[in-house]
């Protein structure tokens, strides 16, 4: 008798654990939009959607300093592969200006020297020149374009409503892990007060 009792208190440990845990998460979005109690004037909102823009502030600050920077951004659009490319494009268009916008009145030998030296300039100092172009500009875009500020507007844009669901979207595991552990949690409660009332009260 005393075991059935002790399982009927682990089960009802075990719901309210689990009903808790899930009534807490829905609180964190529930509700939307500002309630408020008159009697004793009183506001109840969500804590998502009450602090939403420090919620996007926060994560555009993460997003910026931890995930992504502008700096990797370009490094990864531009590798040495790409200023190679470069290079040889700077070369076709010296080229191609040298032999089709000169006058016709140069001689082709020094067209050639020209292009020559040209050439060779591109070769030994091109790499450098064009990364040199490359950093200037990083500068520049880290001074015009923050991505904490971009991510902040997007989240702050959008209704509170997609909010909610891009974050369960991405915490839909671990928001389940919460619930499962309130429900283990309100069962070992369950009969550890089960055990006690029973056999040692």
């Amino acid at each position: 008798m005393a075991i059935l009792e002790i399982m009927i208190m682990m089960i009802i440990g075990g719901l309210i654990g689990w009903l808790t845990n899930i009534v807490a998460i829905k609180l964190l979005f529930r509700p939307l939009y500002p309630i408020n109690i008159p009697l004793i004037n009183f506001k109840i909102q969500g804590l998502i959607p009450k602090r939403k823009e420090e919620v996007a502030k926060s994560i555009g600050i993460v997003v910026e300093e931890e995930l992504l920077s502008i700096n990797e951004i370009i490094d990864k659009a531009i590798e040495e592969d790409d200023i190679y490319k470069i290079k040889i494009k700077i070369m076709q268009k010296i080229n191609e200006i040298v032999d089709n916008k000169m006058p016709s009145i140069i001689p082709s030998t020094v067209k050639k020297m020209i292009l020559s030296y040209v050439n060779d300039f591109i070769a030994k100092e091109g790499d450098k020149t064009i990364k040199e172009l490359i950093d200037e500009m990083i500068d520049k875009t880290i001074e015009k374009v923050k991505i904490s500020e971009i991510v902040e507007e997007k989240i702050n844009n959008y209704e509170i409503q997609k909010v909610e669901e891009i974050i369960i979207a991405i915490a839909k595991k671990e928001l389940k892990h919460i619930e499962i552990l309130g429900g283990i949690l309100g069962l070992l409660i369950g009969a550890i007060q089960g055990i006690l009332v029973f056999f040692i009260f």
